[in-house]
């Protein structure tokens, strides 16, 4: 068990353009601020820049608005072109919201990878110019695992990887970052079955390491600061290779708000 831990941003990254190799510029980049990583360190990184590296970005001159794009877009007040692209991210649209004071209104969507998430996830913050969407990566999880087993070759320690994206919460306001792909580093950890500090069993309890580890990423990783990687160290954790973001997603059968 862990009593402290250390947290920093390596700083001076440059701007990530698709095709660029980004775990070879975040090695480049640690290694030039002398800041090697270490045996147990974990790395969280903003989907942004992993997006970006894979092309996961469109222009929105390019898009075509279907007919399902163009009706939906008239209800919610958004570029039909922008509402094309969160259909082909998405599964469904499960609510589509106009409130009075709002200019544009929002469209929750369960994402292609089962999230469920405003827009499906589709966003233009931290852009490169005004026309341009970013997505999700097509796999997090196996991005997350490329990147961590090339640091993990560069400093030669075991190192996890969490890629995060900003969601907002059911029943409270404001966001905070959640995790959208994971390497090595344990989603979900079931203590079923242990105690708590007082001796009684536990059995429902199971704390989102991933999602912690993504939340308090934000306290560093600010919108305007082009810090997009977040390093943790001193926390104690158990790799687990088979571990995925798709654990923290809870079954449409538990869903009490239907």
């Amino acid at each position: 068990m862990s009593d402290c831990m250390q947290v920093f941003a390596p700083l001076g990254l440059p701007d990530i353009q698709p095709g660029d190799d980004l775990a070879a510029l975040l090695i480049q980049q640690l290694q030039s601020n002398q800041q090697p990583l270490q045996e147990g360190d974990i790395i969280v990184i903003a989907h942004k820049v992993v997006s970006k590296s894979e092309g996961a970005v469109v222009d929105i001159n390019d898009v075509c608005a279907s007919a399902e794009a163009i009706d939906l877009a008239s209800q919610v007040n958004k570029d039909p072109r922008k509402v094309e692209v969160i259909l082909r991210q998405s599964k469904k649209i499960i609510r589509a919201v106009r409130r009075p004071q709002q200019s544009e209104g929002v469209l929750i969507a369960e994402h292609r990878l089962g999230f469920i998430c405003a827009n499906a996830a589709v966003d233009q913050s931290n852009a490169d110019n005004e026309h341009q969407l970013i997505y999700l990566p097509e796999n997090p999880d196996r991005s997350a695992k490329l990147i961590a087993d090339a640091l993990a070759e560069a400093f030669g320690c075991r190192i996890g990887v969490v890629i995060s994206d900003t969601f907002g919460r059911p029943w409270r306001l404001g966001q905070t970052n959640v995790a959208i792909g994971v390497a090595y580093v344990p989603a979900l950890i079931s203590m079923d079955g242990d105690c708590d500090a007082w001796g009684r069993p536990l059995k429902v309890t199971a704390p989102a390491f991933a999602d912690e580890l993504a939340a308090a990423s934000g306290l560093l990783m600010a919108k305007e600061g082009k810090c997009p990687a977040i390093v943790f160290r001193g926390l104690s954790w158990e790799s687990n290779p088979q571990a995925s973001a798709s654990d923290l997603l809870r079954p449409e059968n538990e869903d009490l708000f239907k």
